[in-house]
């Protein structure tokens, strides 16, 4: 799938830890967890509108998109 989770690099760069961000807006640690490693398939709109207002960030700035080439070359680091 080219698209691709940043929200560890939005967490570093506002100083949270993602079980603080769960706290936050109120959604579990482990689909948190899932949603940062890429393994979520759907995102909700309510969950991306927290994540945004807790982080201060745009949908692009934890959520981007590869070609597939680009993708595939970023997964066999």
């Amino acid at each position: 799938m080219p698209i691709v989770v940043t929200l560890d690099v939005m967490l570093v760069r506002r100083k949270m830890t993602l079980t603080e961000l769960s706290e936050r807006i109120g959604i579990t640690l482990a689909n948190l967890s899932i949603l940062k490693s890429g393994k979520a398939r759907p995102i909700r709109f309510s969950t991306l509108k927290s994540v945004c207002e807790t982080l201060a960030c745009q949908p692009g700035d934890i959520l981007e998109y590869l070609t597939d080439d680009a993708y595939d070359k970023l997964m066999k680091r």
